[in-house]
């Protein structure tokens, strides 16, 4: 087995973290606001959130790569890096997804809490971050550490549309040039397991955790 190519698959999981990593830091602060929006007691601002929400999970993510890649071209764009359109993707892919998730959490804080708050004299700001918000996120870790796999794996919609140089594109690559496809595919397959599985595991643990902390 050529080390070079062992390299070439490294380097291509390298892009599918990084690629994650900044799906997860975009799209959880772009998530949050959509959460924050979808329970704000304004109903022309939910209701619009909600539009959205319905329209990016109803939108398939490789037309999303194609909009956000080939879309700035309209604005007089010449090029766009591949990694910002894959980023700029998956942010709101996965904002829509977690603002519905962490949107579910907030909702799910006991509303005696929201009520002891409003007592105290809190503002609705004040309530939101001193009260509900550390009890939503915490019942929100468990889904979006889960919800962490599937970025993962849908990075790899980023090489057949933008050309993102990914995990499962050299995969492709080296396929292309040894004709081993069980070959580099089995082991880009175990190097996705590789990463997700300890998430996987981690969701269930802090799942049972959360489930035994409530009892």
């Amino acid at each position: 087995m050529n080390m070079q190519y062992i390299g070439s698959l490294l380097q291509g999981l390298w892009g599918t973290v990084l690629l994650s990593l900044l799906t997860f830091l975009f799209g959880g602060l772009f998530g949050l606001v959509i959460a924050l929006a979808r329970i704000s007691p304004l109903r022309v601002v939910a209701r619009i959130t909600q539009a959205y929400i319905q329209f990016m999970q109803g939108l398939p993510l490789l037309v999303l790569m194609g909009l956000c890649f080939y879309g700035p071209s309209l604005l007089g764009m010449q090029s766009v890096n591949p990694l910002f359109a894959a980023t700029l993707a998956m942010t709101f892919y996965a904002g829509a997804y977690l603002g519905e998730i962490w949107r579910g959490c907030l909702e799910a804080v006991p509303k005696s809490q929201w009520e002891a708050a409003e007592c105290l004299g809190l503002s609705r700001g004040q309530r939101m971050r001193l009260v509900v918000l550390p009890q939503g996120l915490r019942l929100a870790t468990p889904p979006t550490v889960g919800f962490m796999v599937q970025i993962v794996k849908n990075t790899s919609v980023a090489s057949l549309v933008v050309g993102y140089t990914e995990l499962s594109y050299n995969a492709k690559v080296l396929n292309n040039t040894t004709f081993q496809p069980f070959l580099y595919f089995g082991l880009a397959g175990l190097l996705y397991f590789a990463v997700c599985y300890p998430l996987s595991r981690q969701a269930r643990k802090l799942e049972r955790k959360l489930n035994v902390s409530r009892r």
